[in-house]
């Protein structure tokens, strides 16, 4: 079997996912300069006055601190997602998945009667189209619901971001209607469609899943 975890590390067939460190700053610098106008229509705009992860290095230090603060409470759970560098594409495999390519990031999570989390994603516009997000996500689904012990894991898309669809409609995450102007993206005050999953559908087409796209 090809799907490793060592502490907070999860690999797969291709891609592997691990906390950011503030030695990942100029990586992901790079890629989030280069592909700002590829991300921008999707994203929240930055708080006025806030430091910016993507061009300080002080302030993506302070994003790692947070993701592992949420680490460490079991609020969430923040991975880069690292794939193979473009010219080793055959040589693909969590041993090479070295190039950090975007993120993953289960946020969010609410215990009690909930056990609910919210799934997020973004990819380096050189990267996009090859299945690395699905199998990413494929990843944190098997991680949410077998490790993590949550119910229930959300996206929430904007309708005309139909890449971002693609990704879970090819893992076939539930349709469940459309939220009107659920967030602010990009300063406007966007319709979502929303997605999910429960430990119900894993259990039912985990195994599935990950034959099809972690091993």
């Amino acid at each position: 079997m090809n799907l490793v975890r060592s502490e907070m590390e999860l690999a797969a067939r291709r891609v592997r996912l691990r906390p950011l460190s503030v030695g990942d700053f100029h990586a992901y610098k790079e890629v989030r300069t280069r592909c700002r106008d590829w991300l921008r229509p999707w994203e929240p705009l930055p708080s006025q006055g806030q430091p910016d992860p993507s061009t300080e290095r002080r302030a993506f230090s302070a994003l790692c601190g947070a993701r592992d603060r949420e680490r460490q409470l079991g609020t969430g759970y923040g991975f880069g997602l690292f794939v193979p560098p473009a010219a080793s594409e055959s040589a693909a495999g969590p041993e090479n998945a070295t190039r950090l390519a975007g993120v993953v990031n289960l946020s969010g999570i609410q215990r009690g009667p909930f056990q609910n989390s919210y799934l997020g994603y973004w990819i380096d516009q050189a990267c996009a189209g090859r299945g690395y997000v699905p199998e990413a996500v494929a990843l944190v689904l098997r991680f949410a619901f077998e490790e993590a012990d949550l119910h229930r894991v959300q996206v929430a898309i904007i309708p005309r971001n139909h890449s971002s669809r693609r990704v879970v409609e090819k893992l076939g995450l539930r349709e469940e209607g459309m939220a009107l102007r659920y967030l602010q993206i990009n300063g406007v005050w966007e319709d979502h469609i929303r997605y999910a999953m429960t430990v119900e559908d894993w259990d039912e087409r985990g195994d599935a899943l990950t034959k099809e796209w972690l091993i």
